[in-house]
C-alpha cells in the first residue's frame, strides 16, 4: 500500500528550508538551491499547494535558540491543515530530541507524513516510526560530535596561547600573538587608567578624575566588519573591564565565562556567568607584553576586590565612602573576631558609634562591644601623623612629581588628541582635493566632512589655548606650597577641607586592621593596630563620656587657636575668639581656663615668647618694623598676595613668618612701597593696629 493517499494530496504540503548559521546562508549558496529543488519533487508527488518556510535561515536546530518558521509549522500540523512536510534531509527539522519527537506525534495524530529527497515516511507505520526515531538520535549525535570536536579543537588551540577571537582596545593580532597598537594615542590613555587606579584606589574615582579631566577613551567598533577605534566619553563598565582584563597584565587567558542556561519567560537563555581567576581553563603568564606587569594587575585585582562588600565577601574593607568614620571596615572584634560596623546617630547623623552586633543579629549571641567613634579616630589620626611625620618630606616630594606628571599627561593628551584631529582633517581636503570638482554629489558631502573636521581642529585649538593661559604657575611656587604641607602634615590632616576619603585611604594604605576591645569598669577602649609589613603597635583610648562634646561650634574655632597660639597667650586668644563671635560647643564664651583646656587636650603648645623668636613669627606690628613700612602698607600688600601672612579670624591678628619676609618677592615688594611712599621714610603717625603692643 502507497504511503502517500489521495487524503494526503488534498490537504497542502510544507517545505522547510534552514541553515544553521548566517555564515552558511552566505556562503553555502548550493545547499540553499537543492533545498528550494525540492518543491519539484513535491509537484512530482501530486501537491497542488505547497508552502515554503525559510524564517530560520541562519538558525541552528540543536534547541537553544527560538525558531518561528519551525513553531508555525507544527501549529499548521496540529490544525490537520497539511499532508506532508518535506525537507532535503529530514535533520533539518530538527537536531534534538525534544523538538523532533514533538514533530513526528504530531504528524502521527494527524496523519501527516514526512518526505526528504529519497524517502517517504509515515509516522502511523510502526517501522517508519521506529527509523524516524533512529535518524533523529543519530542527527542529535551527530551535532554533538561535531560541538565536542570543535571544542576539543579550540581548547587544545587555547593551550598553546594561540586561540585569539578578538584583540582587546591597545592591541593587534599579529602572527597568532598580541602586540600592541602601534597608535601611540591610544597606548598612553589606556597606560594612563592603571596609572590613576594606582593613585586613587578605586574605579569610580578613576572614571570620575577622567570626566572632570575631559579625556576620552578609545573603544573599538566595527564598520563594515572593519575594525576601527573610536574615542569616547568613558563609561565605568569601560573602565572596569580595561583594569579586570588580564591581556592588559601580559596574561592569555581562556574560559573566563560560564555558560549557564536558565528558562526565562518559558524559554531557555543562555547567561555567561564570570569565573574565578583560578578556575580558568588556561592561564599563561608573560604571554605577550602587557601594559602592566602581571604582579601590578594581580595587585590591582586585589584592591578591585577589597573594594567590594557583599555577604559573601564581608572580609574586605569596603571602598572609602563619605562618612565620617575613618577606620570603617577595619576594626575587628578582640572577643569574636568579626568586623565592627558604624552607625551614625544624632539630628544630623554626625554622631557615629563602632559596634559589634553581628553576633547577637545572625544567631543571638550577645551583644559584645560598642562605643563612640570619635575618640579612636582622633587618637589613630595622631599615631598616624607621628608615623608619618618622619617621611613627609618623601611623601611631598612623590606627590609632587605624581602632580607635575599628571600635568605632563594631560598636555600630551591634548597634543596627541589635536594631532589626531588635523590629521584627519588634512584627510578630508585631500580626498576632496581629488575629487572631480563637477560631481558635485560626491564634493558636497567630502566638503561637509571636511568643514566637521576643521571644526574639531577650531574647539581644540581654543581648548589648547585656554589651557596655556590658565597655566599653573611656575614649578619653584607649586615646590613651595608642597613643602609647606610636608613641614606641616598634621595640620593639613585637621583641616576640615580635607576629604575624608582621602584619610581613609592613607589609614588603608598604612594600616592591615585594627584589633580592639573594651574594659567598661576603667572606661578605656584597647586596640592593636596591625600596620602593613608586620609591625604592631598598641593603643590605649578614654571612652567618651556621656554628653562629652569633642567639637567646637564654630569651623574655623579649632585652626584659629592653634595658629593664634604662637603670638598670643591664652587670654588674649578667648579675647579674640569672643570678638569674633565664636562660641564653645555648648554655647558658651570662650575663657582663659576653657583655651588652656582646648591645647592640653589637642596637644597644642602654649605661647612661648623664645619659641615665637626661634620659629620666627611676628604679629602685623613687628612684621612692618622689620620691613621698615607702615602696618597699612603691609596689610595691603599682603591682600595683594604679594607677601604671605595668616589671618586666622576676620577681626584678629595678623601671623607672619620672618623667612617668607626675607623672600625676594617681598623685598620686591617693600622696595615698591617704598618708591611711591610720600615725605620720606617716615610711617605714617596716624596709622593704628589691633593690639598695638602685641600684634
Amino acid at each position: 500500500m502507497s504511503k502517500l493517499q489521495p487524503s494526503h494530496l488534498a490537504r497542502k504540503a510544507i517545505l522547510y528550508i534552514r541553515q544553521s548559521s548566517p555564515h552558511q546562508v552566505q556562503h553555502y549558496t548550493e545547499s540553499r538551491a537543492l533545498q528550494y529543488r525540492m518543491r519539484h519533487r513535491l509537484k512530482e508527488l501530486g501537491f497542488g499547494r505547497i508552502d515554503v518556510v525559510d524564517e530560520d535561515q541562519g538558525r541552528t536546530a540543536s534547541g537553544d535558540v527560538h525558531r518561528a518558521g519551525f513553531e508555525a509549522m507544527v501549529a499548521d500540523v496540529c490544525m490537520g491543515q497539511v499532508g506532508a512536510v518535506a525537507a532535503r534531509e529530514v535533520s533539518r527539522f530538527a537536531r534534538n530530541s525534544r523538538d523532533w519527537q514533538q514533530l513526528v506525534e504530531v504528524c502521527r495524530m494527524v496523519d501527516t507524513v514526512l518526505i526528504d529527497h529519497d524517502t517517504i515516511y509515515s509516522p502511523r507505520d510502526s517501522n517508519d516510526r521506529l527509523l524516524l526515531g533512529l535518524k533523529g538520535s543519530l542527527n542529535e549525535y551527530e551535532l554533538d560530535l561535531l560541538r565536542v570536536r570543535s571544542l576539543e579543537a579550540r581548547r587544545a588551540k587555547a593551550r598553546r596561547g594561540e586561540l585569539l577571537v578578538a584583540a582587546p582596545v591597545g592591541y593587534d593580532k599579529q602572527d597568532g600573538r598580541l602586540v600592541k597598537t602601534p597608535d601611540l594615542r591610544v597606548q598612553r590613555a589606556i597606560h594612563r587608567v592603571f596609572e590613576k587606579f594606582l593613585e586613587l584606589g578605586s574605579v569610580r574615582q578613576t572614571l570620575c578624575w577622567f570626566l572632570e579631566e575631559d579625556l576620552t577613551l578609545p573603544t573599538i567598533h566595527y564598520v563594515n566588519g572593519v575594525r576601527r577605534v573610536r574615542w569616547a566619553r568613558p563609561r565605568y563598565t569601560g573602565v572596569m573591564g580595561l583594569l579586570k582584563n588580564p591581556a592588559y597584565g601580559g596574561i592569555y587567558a581562556y574560559g573566563r565565562t560560564r555558560v549557564q542556561q536558565v528558562i526565562q519567560g518559558g524559554r531557555l537563555r543562555k547567561r555567561h556567568r564570570p569565573v574565578e581567576s583560578g578556575d580558568w581553563q588556561v592561564c599563561l603568564p608573560n604571554h605577550h607584553e602587557g601594559y602592566v606587569d602581571t604582579d601590578t594587575y594581580q595587585r590591582i585585582q586585589g584592591m578591585i576586590a577589597s573594594n567590594v562588600l557583599t555577604k559573601n565577601h564581608a572580609a574586605g574593607t569596603g571602598p572609602a565612602k563619605r562618612g565620617a568614620a575613618l577606620l570603617s571596615g577595619l576594626l575587628r572584634c578582640r572577643r569574636c573576631g568579626r568586623t565592627l560596623t558604624v552607625t551614625y546617630t544624632g539630628v544630623k547623623r554626625n554622631a557615629m558609634r563602632y559596634a559589634c552586633h553581628r553576633g547577637h543579629l545572625d544567631t543571638g549571641d550577645p551583644k559584645c562591644i560598642s562605643f563612640s567613634g570619635a575618640s579612636l579616630d582622633k587618637a589613630m589620626g595622631r599615631e598616624l601623623m607621628r608615623v608619618l611625620s618622619p617621611t613627609a618630606l618623601a611623601a611631598t616630594e612623590e606627590a609632587f612629581r605624581r602632580e607635575q606628571a599628571d600635568r605632563t599627561a594631560q598636555r600630551e593628551a591634548m597634543e596627541l588628541e589635536l594631532q589626531e584631529a588635523r590629521y584627519q582633517a588634512d584627510r578630508a581636503f585631500r580626498q576632496y582635493d581629488a575629487a572631480d570638482p563637477e560631481n558635485r554629489l560626491v564634493t558636497g558631502q567630502l566638503e561637509t566632512r571636511w568643514n566637521a573636521a576643521l571644526e574639531k581642529v577650531h574647539r581644540l585649538e581654543e581648548r589648547w589655548a585656554q589651557t596655556q593661559v590658565s597655566a599653573t604657575p611656575p614649578e619653584a611656587v607649586v615646590w613651595e606650597q608642597f613643602s609647606a604641607l610636608a613641614k606641616d602634615v598634621g595640620k593639613v590632616w585637621q583641616s576640615p577641607d580635607v576629604d575624608v576619603r582621602l584619610k581613609k585611604r592613607l589609614i588603608r594604605t598604612l594600616v592591615e586592621e585594627v584589633i580592639v576591645d573594651m574594659d567598661p569598669s576603667a572606661g578605656w577602649i584597647e586596640a592593636v593596630i596591625h600596620w602593613r609589613g608586620g609591625v604592631h603597635t598598641g593603643l590605649r583610648v578614654r571612652r567618651r563620656r556621656r554628653g562629652q562634646s569633642l567639637a567646637y561650634a564654630h569651623p574655623g574655632a579649632p585652626e584659629a587657636i592653634e595658629q593664634l597660639a604662637r603670638i598670643c597667650d591664652d587670654a588674649m586668644i578667648a579675647n579674640v575668639l569672643n570678638r569674633n563671635g565664636t562660641l564653645t560647643a555648648r554655647g558658651n564664651r570662650w575663657s582663659r581656663g576653657r583655651v588652656c583646656s582646648y591645647r592640653s587636650k589637642h596637644g597644642i603648645p602654649k605661647y612661648n615668647d623664645a619659641r615665637r623668636i626661634e620659629e620666627g613669627w611676628l604679629n602685623l606690628t613687628q612684621a612692618a618694623d622689620h620691613l621698615a613700612v607702615s602696618p597699612r602698607a603691609l596689610r595691603k600688600a599682603v591682600q595683594r598676595g604679594e607677601i604671605p601672612a595668616l589671618h586666622p579670624l576676620a577681626d584678629g591678628p595678623w601671623l607672619f613668618r620672618r623667612e617668607h619676609l626675607e623672600t625676594q618677592a617681598a623685598q620686591a615688594s617693600v622696595e615698591r612701597i617704598k618708591h611711591r611712599r610720600r615725605g620720606g621714610g617716615l610711617r605714617d603717625a596716624q596709622t593704628l593696629s589691633l593690639y598695638q603692643s602685641s600684634t
